[in-house]
């Protein structure tokens, strides 16, 4: 028998906790003097103490066949649905995996056409392509938000019944107006929330409007897993199938929000096991940031509103409009360069990124790191938007860390602000040729 075998491994998980602990708490600074906007929050003690406890069982599989106890996903799924205000929550693998799981679970088939606003990132038009569906792109306003009078025109002419409306960069349309939209003109509405955990509207969860909220748990996001996602629904049909799809096998019971059994009888030999749950680890991780996030909320906003307010001083930036009513969570800011070129849009990137701030730009000929725009989307026709891919053109964007300083904030603002005026001195923006 192999030497390895016999001797058995040794116990790591002690140097993985410190490692994980470690990395948590550094603040890196890769940016020379700048903050770094890619560290991602932090995760809390308590979460890495519970994975230790955790990896010590060795149960990581959110299903057991003879259970003593709730799982961490179970719980996480109970907790969830309690903080959105619906009754069911499925955890999966991804909020892609979200989206597809509703798309599906709402009734989308293979070449049927699904409206989608037309500011978003490639998991929204790849969830519409992953289950065989056409994306319809919908124009968007200056406010980077869904433009309901195109809304309704795309959605009587192309017939589509299902809209997927992501909430991109966190920023959050008049949901009383396009739910009355979408019952007058008979739309399914799922929710990306992806950028939107800890938002509302008019008082009311980002997330609860439609028949499913679709949520991430993606390092950079409001909880921070690595990877994971969650949906959240009333609709006892939609859930019993996101439950069953995920790959539950006959264990359904287990979940923290079951349907009732008239349900999952129902579907329970209708539907295939895709295997995109979530594991228990990233449970453990979830759980203890779900009371954080108002706290998290309220420090991005702090930052974001800081930046953006000594940004809209400086005439070459045009800043999106928020709502009263909107009470966004908003861990970027987004700006236009109105008038610029794509030649002076690539020299103020560059400049801002030599001078240590890391900008992303919606306007690349080619995908960049997490930023697409609708050339981009596979299947999915951007001719049907001039309008957006023109705001995109000159549209930006920087991630906000957690804990910033009004230092760093201003820092930030005035690097963009002086690229800026290096291009409004050769008289290349805000409308000036």
């Amino acid at each position: 028998m192999p030497a390895l075998l016999t001797r058995g491994w040794p116990n790591t998980t002690p140097v993985i906790i410190s490692t994980l602990a470690h990395l948590s708490s550094r603040s890196l600074n890769l940016m020379g003097g700048v903050a770094d906007l890619g560290r991602p929050p932090e995760i809390p003690g308590e979460a890495l103490a519970d994975v230790q406890a955790l990896l010590a069982t060795a149960r990581l599989h959110r299903y057991a066949e003879s259970p003593t106890q709730p799982t961490p996903v179970a719980v996480l799924e109970r907790a969830f649905a309690g903080l959105i205000g619906r009754r069911y929550a499925v955890a999966l693998n991804s909020c892609g995996s979200a989206m597809f799981m509703a798309l599906k679970g709402a009734g989308v088939c293979p070449g049927d056409p699904v409206l989608m606003n037309a500011f978003t990132l490639g998991p929204v038009p790849g969830a519409v392509d992953h289950i065989g569906a056409r994306p319809v792109l919908v124009e968007i306003t200056e406010d980077l938000t869904i433009d309901m009078d195109d809304l309704r025109a795309k959605a009587r002419s192309s017939g589509a019944r299902h809209l997927l409306l992501s909430h991109m960069r966190g920023h959050i349309c008049d949901m009383d107006a396009l739910a009355a939209l979408c019952e007058a003109e008979g739309i399914s509405l799922i929710e990306d929330c992806a950028h939107t955990l800890g938002a509302f509207w008019a008082g009311q969860p980002t997330g609860s409007f439609g028949r499913a909220g679709c949520f991430s748990f993606q390092s950079a996001k409001h909880v921070n897993t690595g990877e994971g996602g969650i949906l959240a629904t009333d609709d006892p049909d939609l859930a019993a199938q996101a439950i069953l799809h995920s790959g539950s096998y006959m264990l359904y019971g287990q979940n923290g929000t079951v349907p009732p059994s008239e349900v999952m009888d129902h579907w329970k030999t209708r539907c295939a096991n895709y295997s995109l749950r979530m594991s228990n680890l990233v449970a453990a991780l979830a759980l203890p940031q779900l009371p954080l996030i108002p706290e998290r909320v309220a420090d991005w906003n702090a930052s974001h509103d800081r930046i953006a307010a000594r940004l809209a001083l400086h005439p070459g930036f045009a800043l999106p409009h928020r709502p009263q009513a909107e009470a966004y969570a908003q861990s970027s800011v987004q700006f236009r360069l109105p008038g610029a070129s794509a030649a002076q849009m690539a020299r103020f990137v560059a400049a801002v990124r030599n001078a240590g701030v890391m900008v992303k730009w919606f306007g690349t000929e080619l995908p960049e790191g997490y930023t697409s725009s609708p050339p981009h989307w596979i299947g999915a026709d951007a001719s049907l938007v001039p309008r957006a891919c023109a705001i995109q053109a000159t549209l930006c964007d920087i991630r906000i860390p957690l804990g910033l300083s009004a230092q760093e904030c201003d820092q930030i603002a005035d690097t963009l602000m002086k690229a800026a005026s290096v291009l409004d001195k050769e008289g290349t923006i805000h409308g000036r040729a």
